[in-house]
């Protein structure tokens, strides 16, 4: 009897890939880093510089206009790092190397100068530039086209850049606040190192995976990246450039977490509990905990609907997800009101926000990494790839403008009007729905289990 010995990169865990666990450890680690200095940021901005734990004593409103500048520009970085993915490195590389900036943006952060800060900002911004679209890219290169486990993986891999966002925001969140702020910055640093090592030690299980095409003795691969788009090809980038207006409408609602809730719960929120103050950074760890808990429970319903014969694309998931978040900012609107009435509102109106909001994020979130892979020509998967995290960049800039106007048009009406809005914008795109799915030629029509 005959045994076919697997190669490393070949091997499979609990149905997926071993490569996926890899590329899920380093998300998670590179998650880690960036969300537990987001968690902090524009705390660390606002404090005064009297204080114990002094920042650097700027207005909300400075403070969110540069939290809108640098978001912004963490994710448009990721269009230069897909062109030099797919121009230049291959994907692999590029996560070696986006990895390796993180680590000397966080670390500088951690030095108590002003000069360190910006250089610190600069860093992260070339680092997730380089790292974010690629390593996304290579999880949906790690399944054939048609494979169904395709939108299961990108759950996994969602799951464990939650599970990283879900610890900074406690560990890193409250080392900043108690302890000092520049101690936070050090300690993502350190979280991103993990990642980096453990990336390196795993690429014997990404041998097939996230190379330059141009190196490739593949001459289908070689003839691709020189054949022109076909009409088809053309026809689906063009419903991922619509689909991108999703993005940036639901990332402009949604990222009001790192910014306008952050400065709420520290400011409008009676956080007493027990007798002891919750930290305002510990609410952005609310998101990352339901995704945890929620992320395999809300895929396994779509993977039911779909056994069933029920509508279950991706562009009706990531247009109920604009919904269902949208209708996360009422609790917002309900807390707003009860500040006005009684100076103070409760804790559970932000539990039940980022509850609605990490429903709605399930829904587009893992959905639209998983069709980018599916729709964009494989010459341009990595710079499509960019061009996504681009759009989320424009949404947190969009949240950094709407955050702002809140000190002129007050919270109650920002939150009621992102509410009203992302659920309008999401029902007017429904009724285009099905003329868009038409472009995209069947491009699910053809999964099935592998």
């Amino acid at each position: 009897m005959n045994t076919i010995t697997k190669q490393p990169h070949e091997k499979e865990i609990f149905g997926h890939p071993i490569g996926l666990y890899v590329l899920f450890f380093t998300e998670m680690w590179e998650r880690f880093s960036y969300y537990g200095m987001r968690a902090i940021l524009v705390l660390y901005l606002v404090a005064e510089t009297t204080e114990g734990n002094a920042g650097l004593g700027w207005t909300n409103g400075e403070a969110l206009s540069l939290y809108g500048w640098y978001t912004m520009l963490v994710y448009v970085a990721s269009i230069p790092g897909g062109l030099i993915a797919d121009k230049l490195l291959g994907q692999k590389k590029s996560v070696l190397y986006g990895g390796i900036l993180l680590v000397a943006g966080h670390s500088v952060l951690a030095i108590e100068e002003l000069w360190a800060f910006y250089l610190g900002l600069g860093l992260i911004i070339l680092g997730v530039g380089l790292l974010k679209p690629n390593i996304s890219t290579m999880v949906g290169g790690l399944y054939q086209q048609g494979d169904i486990r395709r939108d299961k993986g990108f759950t996994i891999f969602y799951i464990g850049i939650n599970l990283g966002a879900f610890l900074s925001s406690l560990i890193v969140g409250y080392v900043g606040e108690v302890h000092g702020w520049h101690y936070g910055f050090g300690l993502a640093g350190i979280g991103m190192t993990l990642g980096l090592v453990q990336y390196l030690v795993g690429q014997k299980y990404l041998q097939n995976v996230g190379n330059f095409l141009g190196d490739s003795m593949d001459l289908e691969e070689k003839e691709a990246m020189k054949k022109p788009l076909t009409k088809i090809e053309k026809d689906r980038v063009i419903v991922l450039f619509i689909s991108f207006l999703l993005v940036i409408v639901f990332w402009g609602a949604f990222e009001q977490a790192g910014g306008l809730m952050n400065i709420y719960a520290k400011e409008n929120t009676n956080r007493m509990l027990m007798g002891w103050e919750v930290p305002a950074s510990w609410f952005q760890s609310l998101n990352a905990m339901f995704i945890i808990f929620l992320g395999t429970s809300i895929a396994l319903y779509w993977a039911n609907r779909k056994l069933k014969g029920k509508l279950s694309t991706s562009l009706f998931k990531m247009i109920m997800g604009l919904i269902i978040m949208g209708t996360g900012f009422f609790f917002m609107s309900a807390a707003a009101s009860e500040f006005n009435n009684t100076g103070a509102s409760a804790m559970y109106w932000l539990v039940l926000a980022y509850l609605f909001h990490t429903i709605g994020e399930l829904c587009i979130s893992p959905v639209a990494l998983s069709y980018i892979t599916k729709l964009a020509p494989v010459k341009y998967a990595s710079i499509m790839m960019g061009i996504y995290f681009a759009m989320t960049g424009f949404g947190n800039k969009l949240a950094g403008l709407l955050g702002e106007s809140a000190e002129g048009l007050g919270e109650l009406t920002v939150f009621t009007g992102i509410a009203i809005f992302c659920v309008i914008f999401g029902l007017l795109v429904m009724v285009f729905r099905k003329k868009l799915e038409i472009l995209t030629h069947g491009a699910e029509d053809n999964e099935k289990e592998i």
